[in-house]
């Protein structure tokens, strides 16, 4: 995934690959890219190859090639197509219509969602882990790709859409227990998709979404929430926390499919590069960490 440039100090050296590597996009949601140098590609096995204790970072890019659309991506990604946005997590938390709303989509969206399958690259991740390449892999993607490819040194930074939490009691359910009570509850209740977005959820109307009924926890009764950081809320500190120990431990740090614009993710590389840890980007487009190091005086050669 990308174009590569070189920064170094003493004992520091970054690798940023912001991925031009097919001559076309190889799915709906993958955005456009002229090729990748092969003296690139020479460039990351070999920082494969010497790092011994490897932490991954993925973001959406490494899941597009899945069929899984993301946010940013230039022509294909959501802001790119629609003038949506994901929701807020202080709207799902205080307003009933919202989360009716939020739901209806996501019921609409949950099977072509969870049918989606790894791709060569999450596969790729997971052979690492069994060879004992990869020391720890940190995703922020909510779709359950790396651990239907077998990862399980995996933290899920952000949760995962395949579990539901009461926000009253916090018990756990399988996503899949809830879409059979949404079709017990709506059993005449049908909407066509107006269009797709990232994490399981497509476009519909005021209008279809008006008569959807929502269940509530078994349990108590309170209203149910996917086990997942909405855009406003926070991750987990003690998540955060076991991170930061995991990028402690690793030797080298590896960014793919993400343009590290979310603070949750980035706060990661800013301690690797404190750590003074070699790290590679692999990502079409620009990220957040190249323009920050064109900034920084440690980006200059001594």
């Amino acid at each position: 995934m990308s174009g590569l440039t070189f920064r170094s100090t003493k004992g520091h050296w970054m690798t940023n690959f912001s991925r031009q590597c097919s001559h076309k996009p190889t799915g709906l949601f993958v955005p456009p890219s002229p090729p990748l140098d092969p003296e690139k590609i020479k460039e990351l096995q070999r920082f494969i190859t010497l790092s011994k204790k490897l932490l991954v970072m993925t973001g959406a890019g490494i899941s597009t090639e899945s069929g899984i659309p993301d946010y940013r991506s230039e022509k294909v990604g959501l802001y790119a197509r629609t003038d949506r946005r994901p929701i807020q997590h202080i709207d799902f938390i205080r307003s009933a219509p919202v989360r009716q709303r939020y739901w209806a989509r996501n019921f609409v969206g949950w099977p072509q969602f969870s049918s989606h399958q790894p791709n060569p690259a999450h596969w790729a991740l997971s052979n690492w882990e069994k060879l004992g390449k990869l020391h720890w892999l940190v995703t922020q993607n909510v779709d359950a790709l790396h651990s239907k490819a077998g990862n399980q040194r995996l933290t899920e930074l952000h949760g995962c859409m395949h579990r539901v939490l009461c926000l009253n009691c916090g018990e756990q359910t399988p996503r899949t227990v809830l879409q059979d009570r949404f079709q017990v509850l709506n059993p005449s209740w049908s909407a066509e998709a107006q269009g797709v977005a990232p994490d399981g959820d497509v476009f519909l109307t005021e209008e279809q979404v008006r008569s959807f009924q929502v269940p509530s926890c078994d349990r108590c009764g309170g209203p149910l929430k996917p086990d997942v950081v909405f855009f406003g809320d926070t991750v987990n500190p003690d998540k955060v926390d076991f991170v930061h120990r995991r990028v402690k431990e690793a030797d080298s740090l590896l960014v793919v499919g993400s343009s590290l614009q979310v603070y949750s993710g980035y706060r990661f590389i800013l301690t690797a590069r404190e750590k003074k840890l070699p790290i590679a980007i692999l990502n079409i487009g620009p990220t957040r960490l190249k323009m920050d190091f064109s900034l920084s005086s440690a980006a200059k050669d001594p």
